[in-house]
């Protein structure tokens, strides 16, 4: 069966390329990956070596999640078995290879009320990731909007190699967010690597990234400050996180349908 380039879904091109946006400082070269449900049993994923600043639908692969599936399920992995998977994968006659972080889309697409997933690596976060206290900044909150956008905190995954480990550990700090906060998480960040943004549509994965992007300038502005840190408290956040304006003010922002 030949790929029919249009079935490639508009909105996971169009965000793939507002990802790739040089203004935006998320991805370059052929850096970050994006994903978009399908359906029960297919999803597309940005295929290996394709810059995200001027994709097109030839630069998306359909890949079947049962065979991902199952892999995910194997205690052990190896190089050569991840490549032999993703061939497998492909739902389409098509040369092009699925990204090597198709495990971890698999996983998430998989979650309750997310069929869009945005991957990437934004240098003032990294520069927040590559520090001893990322995982504890993680969890922290500066200002309203970042709430409102990015959730009460953001999952954090320690450093492992992209892949198949990294999508096991991703599953693993996603569950033990779900057990903490009782939703999933709209952001994750993965240490020394970048962040991960998912939900309902295009819009909402757009403004968790931009408003990381700030956030992350706002936290290394004031580290540089030397003066010491005022954080909001977990009662602020929850008071931001549960207001029934604010959730009035996501569904405008994210454009979504009741």
């Amino acid at each position: 069966m030949s790929l029919d380039l249009r079935n490639v879904p508009d909105e996971l091109v169009s965000l793939s390329r507002f990802l790739g946006d040089p203004s935006h400082d998320a991805a370059i070269l052929a850096e970050g990956n994006a994903s978009f449900l399908e359906d029960d049993e297919t999803f597309w994923v940005k295929a290996s070596g394709f810059s995200m600043r001027d994709i097109e639908a030839q630069g998306f692969v359909r890949v079947r999640f049962s065979e991902i599936r199952q892999a995910l399920a194997l205690d052990s992995f190896n190089d050569d078995l991840v490549r032999a998977v993703l061939k497998a994968s492909r739902a389409d006659d098509t040369p092009l290879m699925p990204s090597v972080e198709t495990f971890m889309h698999a996983y998430l697409l998989g979650l309750p009320g997310v069929s869009i997933v945005g991957h990437t690596h934004p240098t003032p976060l990294l520069s927040l990731l590559c520090l001893e206290e990322a995982e504890a900044i993680s969890q922290q909150r500066l200002f309203p909007d970042e709430i409102v956008c990015c959730g009460p905190a953001a999952a954090f995954v320690p450093y492992v190699d992209p892949g198949f480990a990294l999508a096991s550990a991703v599953r693993d700090s996603v569950e033990r967010y779900v057990e903490a906060h009782g939703a999933v998480p709209k952001t994750i960040w993965m240490q020394n690597h970048g962040l991960i943004a998912l939900g309902k549509s295009a819009r909402e994965i757009e403004s968790a990234t931009l408003m990381s992007v700030k956030a992350a300038r706002v936290w290394l502005g004031a580290l540089s400050s030397g003066k010491s840190i005022k954080t909001l408290t977990p009662e602020q956040v929850a008071r931001i996180h549960t207001r029934p304006d604010e959730h009035y003010r996501q569904k405008l922002l994210w454009e979504l349908r009741r």
